[in-house]
């Protein structure tokens, strides 16, 4: 956030705001809207604005309990905005997902928080798979995402053992590829 440009002192704004300002809550709003929409990018990309309406709401029912500066708020301000990001991410892990893969649908199986890296990895990691052949992306998914054995794989898309692992095997050389080449930049092509 920047620092507050009001045209009165910041322990004004929430008096203001607490006492039916709509003006000043406005203010408030306007200065730190932004900072809290980059933040919310970085920990909830794909859910930065559900989070910022529950961050206000959540603000606008406990602004009178506010007493503090500048700093103070902004302690007070991102403590919510964690606090909601956190209730989001266990939100999505208690609610099944089912992501397609090229006409393949393909159970969620990332529930436990262990294994959630974060939606971000994860939506990098289906977009890196649809870069493959159909075949291939079920068959990484399958053994990576879903946690499968080569056999298990095997009897889930009625192929060999051998079949199996020579699709794998292609697939992540075939991502390991596309990542190193996303990672070079232009100039050194």
């Amino acid at each position: 956030m920047d620092t507050w440009a009001g045209p009165e002192p910041f322990a004004a704004a929430p008096a203001a705001a607490r006492a039916g300002d709509d003006d000043a809550f406005a203010r408030l709003w306007r200065w730190a809207q932004p900072a809290l929409l980059r933040w919310l990018r970085v920990v909830t990309p794909d859910g930065g604005e559900d989070v910022a309406s529950e961050v206000w709401m959540s603000v606008i029912r406990a602004l009178d309990g506010f007493e503090g500066g500048e700093r103070d708020f902004r302690a007070w301000f991102f403590t919510i905005a964690r606090r909601r990001a956190i209730d989001l991410a266990r939100y999505r892990r208690r609610r099944p997902q089912t992501v397609t893969l090229d006409g393949v649908d393909v159970a969620h199986p990332l529930q436990r928080s262990e294994d959630l890296v974060g939606e971000a990895a994860v939506e990098t990691a289906i977009a890196l798979l649809r870069r493959l052949r159909p075949e291939q992306a079920e068959v990484v998914a399958l053994r990576v995402i879903a946690g499968l054995t080569v056999a298990e794989t095997s009897a889930v898309v009625g192929r060999s053992d051998a079949a199996v692992r020579l699709l794998c095997h292609r697939g992540l050389r075939m991502l390991a590829r596309s990542v190193s080449a996303d990672l070079v930049p232009e100039v050194h092509r």
